[in-house]
């Protein structure tokens, strides 16, 4: 199976989709605090994407066990798919939170880590290294463009700072289906691999831990963590390959980064 090329009209569709998707994630900001729990900020991204935004939460009953809640949230040595629960955040943690909006039945995936009160050195470096080598591979996104060539720019800057690359998960296609082709690894060799084409929309979302690479998952099915408990950390978003370069469709008004990137 090859990646769906999107039409425009489908296009349209992603940005809304992806700006709800964003959206959602800067909403939720100022929640992210010591004393929470990831239940009650999962309950306030629910009603957010159901009642203001008027779309669907599409991790909630996903997959085989169903997902049984409405966002992601992976703390600390959880590496993804964290499941909302009862437990408080505390100072120093370190959260990514992980949504994505269905809306005219097209998805928007997006994360963000959040860092709980005062960071450790250790923490903070390690997200802005891993949202670094989300940016690098998204500035060169253009057609013509390998897989490979994502999955290598973001496992050499990883590497440069001691870190390791989860590869058992990915970024994936995305559209009207939330998981489509190509998977997204953020790994590989330059040149190798399924070569990028306009009107491809897809996730780059690197999984970096401290030590590492090795992951398990909990008996619940979902829960990722780290094998040696060290931290993890994660960024992502939802991308459109456009006729010389990328737009970024989850982009949010807080980051450095184009919407547009042009390579003409």
């Amino acid at each position: 199976m090859s990646a769906i090329i999107k039409t425009s009209e489908e296009i349209e569709k992603m940005r809304v989709a992806g700006k709800l998707a964003a959206d959602v994630l800067t909403m939720i900001g100022p929640y992210v605090k010591k004393g929470v729990t990831t239940d009650e900020l999962n309950t306030i991204c629910h009603d957010y994407i159901v009642n203001e935004q008027q779309a669907i939460p599409a991790p909630l009953n996903y997959g085989h066990p169903p997902f049984p809640k409405s966002i992601c949230t992976s703390v600390n040595h959880c590496i993804c798919h964290g499941i909302p629960s009862d437990k408080k955040l505390k100072d120093g943690d370190v959260i990514n939170i992980d949504v994505t909006v269905i809306k005219d039945g097209y998805h928007g995936d997006t994360s963000k880590m959040f860092i709980v009160g005062k960071p450790a050195i250790l923490a903070e470096r390690l997200t802005r290294v891993t949202q670094e080598c989300l940016y690098k591979a998204i500035k060169q996104v253009k057609p013509g463009m390998t897989l490979g060539d994502i999955g290598h720019i973001c496992q050499t800057h990883a590497e440069a700072h001691n870190y390791s690359i989860v590869r058992e998960y990915c970024g994936h296609g995305i559209g009207a289906s939330f998981h489509e082709e190509p998977q997204i690894v953020h790994y590989g060799k330059p040149g190798t691999g399924d070569v990028l084409e306009a009107g491809m929309c897809f996730t780059i979302e690197p999984m970096v831990n401290a030590g590492k690479r090795y992951s398990k998952i909990l008996p619940d099915q979902w829960t990722v963590v780290t094998k040696d408990r060290s931290l993890s950390a994660q960024w992502e978003h939802t991308l459109l390959v456009t006729e010389d370069g990328v737009e970024v469709l989850t982009l949010r008004d807080e980051e450095d980064l184009p919407r547009v990137i042009s390579h003409s």
